[in-house]
C-alpha cells in the first residue's frame, strides 16, 4: 500500500524521536557494575518513570546521583548533543542551576554499554537535584514570572552554542506541527477532533508562513514544569534546577517559552491563559520577544498542547508498560485546549503585551 508524503514525513519523524521502538529495560546489575567500574560509585539504585530511557535514583552515603542510560535506537551523537549543551551552560553561564554532568574518573563525560546484540547504550551520571518541581507546587503570579526568567536565561547563554547534531529532527520541535494532521484519524472522540482541527488551521494560517525567518538558535526545548525544580520558601532563588536537555534542539527561539506556557493553560479555569502570561512576561525580562513574533506564541503553545494530547494514546498504545506514565502527564489537556480557544489569539497576545508591561 502507497502512503502519502506526508504520512512518509510522520512515521520518520516518528522514528527518529524514538516513538516507533519498544523499550526494554536495561538490567539493575549491569548499570551498577559499570558504575562501580567506570565511576566508583556504589550504593542502591531505584528505578524512576520517564518517556523513553532507563533512569534511576542512585543513593550513595555521600549523596544522591541521577543515573541515565540512553535507549538503544538513539544515536550517540544525539546523547552527546545534550551532554554537551548541559556541559557548555556549566561553563558559560556557572551561576544557572543547571543540573551538572558528572564525569567518570577517566575524565569522561559517558559510558558506551556495548550490548551483547550489537547495539549501543549510553550511560551518564548526574548531580541529583532535590526539591519539588514546579508541577508539584501551586506557584503565584510573580513565582511564574520567576521560572519564565530562568528559561531567558538559559536561552540566553545558550546563543552561542552549536553542535553538529543539533538540527536533528524531533516530533516535539513545535516547527513540524503541521505535518502531523494525520494524527487526527487516532483521535476517537468527534469533538476533540474538532478542536484539534481548529489548531492545525491556526498554526497552518498563523505561524507555518513565518517559519522560514523565525529567529531561531539551539533551546532546552522542553522546560515544562516536571523539569524545573524550585523552592517554595526562597524569593531570590524559586528555581533551584533546570533538568532533562532530552528534547534540545536548534529551531525558533519562541518554541521554548510555547511549551511551559502549554503546560500552564487552564490552571485558573476562568482566565486559562493569565498563567502562561505571567511566565511570558519573566521570560521577557531577560530575553524580550520580537514584536512581530509574539502573536505566533500563543498559536504555538496550543499546537504543543494538541500535539501531546493527539500523540499521548497513540504511544499509550504502542508502550503498554510505559501507559500509566504517559496518561498521567496528559489527562486534562482536551480540557485546558477547550478553554484555551475560548480566548481569541489577537487577544492572548494583547494579554501576553500587558502582562509584559505590568511585570517589567
Amino acid at each position: 500500500m502507497n502512503t502519502s508524503p506526508a504520512e512518509d514525513f510522520a512515521q520518520q519523524l516518528f522514528e527518529e524521536s524514538g516513538l516507533t521502538s519498544s523499550h526494554e529495560p536495561i538490567a539493575v546489575v549491569l548499570v551498577s557494575i559499570f558504575l562501580e567500574k567506570h565511576y566508583h560509585l556504589n550504593g542502591r539504585l531505584g528505578r524512576l518513570a520517564t518517556e523513553k530511557d532507563d533512569t534511576f535514583r542512585l543513593r550513595t552515603d555521600t549523596g544522591d546521583h541521577l543515573v541515565k542510560v540512553s535507549p538503544s535506537d538513539e544515536a550517540e551523537a544525539i546523547v552527546d548533543l545534550q551532554t554537551a549543551a548541559m556541559r557548555f551552560l556549566e561553563s558559560a553561564a556557572p551561576h544557572l542551576p543547571v543540573q551538572r554532568v558528572k564525569p567518570t574518573v577517566d575524565g569522561e563525560h559517558s559510558v558506551a554499554i556495548r550490548l551483547n546484540d550489537g547495539r549501543t547504550r549510553i550511560l551518564r551520571v548526574f548531580d541529583f537535584v532535590a526539591g519539588p518541581v514546579l508541577a508539584q507546587t501551586t506557584p503565584d503570579i510573580e513565582q511564574l514570572a520567576k521560572a519564565g526568567e530562568m528559561l531567558g536565561r538559559v536561552d540566553e547563554a545558550l546563543k552561542p552554542f552549536a553542535h553538529p547534531a543539533d538540527g536533528r529532527r524531533l516530533v516535539w520541535d513545535i516547527r513540524h506541527f503541521h505535518r502531523l494532521t494525520g494524527l487526527l484519524e487516532y483521535t476517537p472522540d468527534a469533538e476533540h477532533r474538532r478542536m484539534a482541527e481548529t489548531v492545525f488551521r491556526h498554526f497552518d494560517d498563523i505561524v507555518v508562513p513565518r517559519l522560514g525567518d523565525l529567529e531561531s538558535q539551539v533551546i532546552h526545548g522542553d522546560f515544562s514544569p516536571y523539569n524545573v525544580v524550585v523552592d517554595q520558601t526562597s524569593d531570590d532563588h524559586f528555581v533551584t534546577g533546570v533538568i532533562d536537555f532530552g528534547d534540545t534542539v536548534r529551531s525558533a527561539v519562541i518554541f521554548d517559552p510555547a511549551v511551559p506556557m502549554a503546560n500552564l493553560l487552564g490552571r485558573t479555569p476562568d482566565a486559562p491563559w493569565r498563567d502562561a502570561c505571567a511566565f511570558v512576561a519573566g521570560y521577557q525580562r531577560v530575553r524580550p520577544i520580537k514584536a512581530s513574533e509574539l502573536p505566533l506564541l500563543p498559536v504555538a503553545a496550543l499546537a504543543r498542547l494538541t500535539l501531546r494530547a493527539l500523540l499521548t494514546n497513540w504511544r499509550a498504545e504502542r508502550a503498554p508498560e510505559r501507559r500509566e506514565y504517559l496518561l498521567g502527564h496528559t489527562k486534562d489537556d482536551w480540557t485546558n485546549i477547550q478553554l484555551a480557544l475560548a480566548a481569541h489569539p489577537d487577544d492572548v497576545t494583547a494579554q501576553l503585551r500587558e502582562a509584559r508591561q505590568g511585570n517589567s
